[in-house]
C-alpha cells in the first residue's frame, strides 16, 4: 500500500517505472564524442496544471497513474484526505494535459506540473485536500518562481475536451493565496481590443478555436457554473478585468 509522502519524496517503483518510458534517450548519441559541458539546469517549470481523477477512490487512479500501458501520468495526486503522492520528478516530464494549448503554448506537459485531485468531478473538495494543495502549490511557487497567472486547470488548456477540475473548485481561495488569475468586476472599457469577448479570452490564454468551449471553460473556472451562451455584459466586465489584471502581472 502507498504511504504518505511529503513534497520532494518520489515512490522509487512509479518513479522509475514512469521515467524509463517518458521518451528521453538513456544515453548518447550513437557515434556522439562526448565532451561534456558545465552550462545547463534542469528544466524550470512555468505552468501547473490542476486535474480530477473522476475515480471513487485513490486506488484506482494510482494503478492508471502508474500502469505503462495507459501512458498518462501526473507528478502529484492528492488524496480526498490530504495523503500526497509523488508519481514523476518535477524536473521530468509528466504526461497529463495531452493535446493543449495556453497563450501560444502547445505542449503544456514539458513546461508545467501535473497534480491530480482524487475527486468525481460532482463533488466538493474536502479541505484536506485543499489544505494539502495549497501548501503543494506555494513549494512550488518558491522553487520555480511561477507567475500567479499561470496555475490552471485541465478545463482551461483544452476546452471542449476537458472539464477538471470541476465547477466545484475553490479557484477564488487559491487566488486568494496567490495561485490563480482573479479580480472583482470592473466597468467596461473603452479599450478596442477589449471589446470582443473571444479576443478578451485569447488576452487571458484561451485557446478560442471553438468559442463556446473557451466561454464555457472561462465561466466554470471564473463564475462556478456549466453554462453556454453569448457572454453577458457581466461576464465581458470580468472577461476585461482578468485581462488587465494578467497585463499587471509582474514578470518572475
Amino acid at each position: 500500500m502507498l504511504s504518505r509522502l511529503a513534497p520532494g519524496v518520489c515512490l522509487g517503483f512509479a518513479c522509475v517505472l514512469l521515467a524509463g518510458c517518458g521518451g528521453f534517450p538513456a544515453g548518447p548519441e550513437e557515434g556522439a564524442i562526448a565532451v561534456p559541458s558545465p552550462n545547463h539546469n534542469a528544466r524550470r517549470p512555468n505552468f501547473v496544471i490542476i486535474h480530477d481523477t473522476t475515480n471513487d477512490s485513490v486506488e484506482p487512479a494510482l494503478r492508471t497513474l502508474t500502469n505503462p500501458v495507459r501512458k498518462v501520468s501526473a507528478h502529484y495526486l492528492i488524496g480526498r484526505d490530504g495523503t500526497l503522492y509523488q508519481l514523476v520528478d518535477e524536473e521530468r516530464r509528466a504526461w497529463h494535459a495531452g493535446a493543449s494549448w495556453w497563450g501560444g503554448n502547445t505542449d503544456l506537459n514539458s513546461a508545467s506540473i501535473g497534480i491530480e485531485l482524487d475527486n468525481t468531478g460532482a463533488e466538493p473538495y474536502p479541505e484536506a485536500q485543499i489544505v494539502r494543495l495549497v501548501a503543494l502549490l506555494k513549494g512550488l511557487k518558491e522553487r520555480y518562481r511561477i507567475p500567479a497567472g499561470n496555475f490552471l486547470g485541465h478545463g482551461d488548456v483544452a476546452p471542449g475536451r476537458k472539464v477538471d477540475p470541476s465547477r466545484y473548485f475553490p479557484w477564488e481561495r487559491l487566488a486568494g493565496a496567490g495561485f490563480g488569475l482573479w479580480c472583482d468586476e470592473q466597468p467596461l472599457t473603452q479599450s478596442p481590443d477589449l471589446s470582443d469577448p473571444l479576443v478578451a479570452l485569447q488576452a487571458i490564454g484561451y485557446d478560442v478555436t471553438d468559442a463556446a468551449a473557451a466561454l464555457a471553460a472561462f465561466r466554470r473556472h471564473y463564475l462556478g457554473i456549466d453554462a453556454d451562451g453569448e457572454a453577458s455584459e457581466a461576464e465581458r466586465r470580468l472577461l476585461q478585468c482578468l485581462v488587465i489584471a494578467r497585463r499587471r502581472q509582474p514578470v518572475p
